[in-house]
């Protein structure tokens, strides 16, 4: 079964080469009950989980945190009021893309850069 995720990595990768999250629609199953993992070109990454709720949270490699509420606005998934706040951004968009549990596929953050993400079994 395909899932429908975001790849909305760069708002984490933005506060340390942050990259903010992709998430979910709301007949995606697998992205709540998953991981979506960003990997950076210098071996940094980015752990993104979806709650059904609608929040978000994120963890990086170098153990900084970051919390956000997503919805998905048309053909995009939203970030909203990102704490803490990462360069000023508190918002960020990224297309819907779809995705197995197990497919990767390439987006970029919110400062442009490559990401590498992965739809990765488990939390």
């Amino acid at each position: 079964m395909r899932q429908a995720i975001a790849a909305a990595m760069g708002v984490v990768a933005v506060a340390a080469v942050v990259g903010l999250a992709p998430a979910a629609s709301a007949q995606t199953a697998d992205v709540f009950e998953n991981t979506v993992v960003s990997r950076y070109p210098d071996g940094g990454w980015v752990k993104h989980w979806f709650n059904r709720d609608g929040s978000y949270a994120a963890e990086f490699s170098d153990g900084r945190r970051l919390a956000a509420r997503w919805r998905v606005e048309g053909e995009r998934v939203c970030l909203n009021g990102i704490r803490p706040s990462v360069m000023m951004i508190s918002r960020f968009c990224s297309p819907l893309i779809e995705a197995s549990l197990g497919e990767s596929w390439t987006s970029r953050d919110p400062l442009g850069r490559r990401v590498q993400n992965v739809l990765q079994q488990g939390r």
